[in-house]
């Protein structure tokens, strides 16, 4: 297997189309749904065809994307974390989503302390932002703690959701 990154714990890599399982149990989780939103993935077949027209295609065209976390003592998929290209956007930003079950252990932080790292030094991006519902405490807390800040409220095109902007 090649991996993007390994941290202490964790190793990042790149999605394929086997992990299609792992996808509908990750977009359907809780804080998937409640944070995130409903992808109206549900089946094996609509998560491989979220796979083809979204993960993999940011590898093609960017050369990065969402990658799937797993441990390194077992090999379990535990959830993603990556880089993300978002045309509203000035900058890539940061995202990351773990199944329920491995919250609470330092995962998020530990990937995406990695991540920041990586895309500063390996991939030579200056600046990284994020987006994030206000109301998700856990996320906000961990974008400040890997040196994000508060820059504005910000709003996906075609949605009065307010979000706000986070920027390295």
């Amino acid at each position: 297997m090649n991996y993007i990154l390994e941290t202490e714990r964790l190793r990042l890599r790149e999605f394929t189309l086997a992990d299609a399982d792992f996808i509908v149990a990750l977009l359907n989780s809780p804080g998937w749904l409640q944070y995130i939103g409903d992808r109206n993935v549900r089946t094996i077949e609509q998560a491989t065809a979220y796979l083809q027209n979204n993960i993999l295609k940011s590898y093609e065209v960017n050369g990065y994307g969402s990658w799937l976390v797993e441990r390194k003592d077992d090999g379990q998929a535990i959830g993603s974390c990556g880089i993300i290209n978002r045309e509203a956007l000035d900058t890539p930003d940061i995202g990351f989503a773990f199944l329920p079950e491995y919250n609470g252990f330092g995962y998020a932080y530990e990937c995406a302390a990695a991540t920041m790292a990586y895309a500063k030094e390996q991939l030579n991006i200056p600046k990284m932002g994020a987006i994030v519902l206000p109301s998700n405490d856990r996320s906000v807390k961990l974008l400040k703690k890997i040196g994000l800040q508060y820059v504005k409220p910000f709003y996906l095109p075609n949605s009065e959701e307010e979000l706000h902007l986070y920027s390295s």
